[in-house]
């Protein structure tokens, strides 16, 4: 095998003699020409398939998932700043029923048995 086969792949290549302009390459047939022009439609009907249902500047397998994950992580941080603020309220609350209880109270008056004076006896 020459190394203009080698090179080529092994079609055969005609090399120019002297001076001699090349002569035209024959029409070549591709092994296989037909399965490649299937896969060729077959690949051009997915891409138009996945645009249609998928939008035009994205496949299915490219399409990022990153909006709903950020939505959800929104969800959930507001659901944990609201749950914060509601026990923050109701302990604030309850402190100020407590103060209020206190105030209607009233307060028990204490008083201590005053000695009594020996002129205060009764005789």
């Amino acid at each position: 095998m020459s190394a203009a086969q080698q090179h080529s792949g092994g079609l055969d290549q005609v090399t120019p003699q002297d001076g001699e302009r090349p002569a035209p390459a024959p029409f070549v047939t591709t092994p296989n020409a037909e399965r490649y022009l299937l896969e060729a439609d077959s690949l051009r009907r997915r891409q138009l398939r996945s645009a249609l249902l998928h939008g035009s500047t994205r496949v299915w397998r490219e399409r990022r998932r990153i909006w709903p994950a950020a939505l959800s992580g929104l969800v959930v941080v507001a659901v944990v700043v609201a749950a914060i603020a509601v026990y923050g309220a109701f302990q604030r609350q309850q402190r100020i029923t407590e103060e209020e209880q206190r105030r209607r109270q009233p307060v028990p008056v204490v008083t201590s048995p005053s000695p009594k004076s020996p002129s205060a006896r009764p005789r």
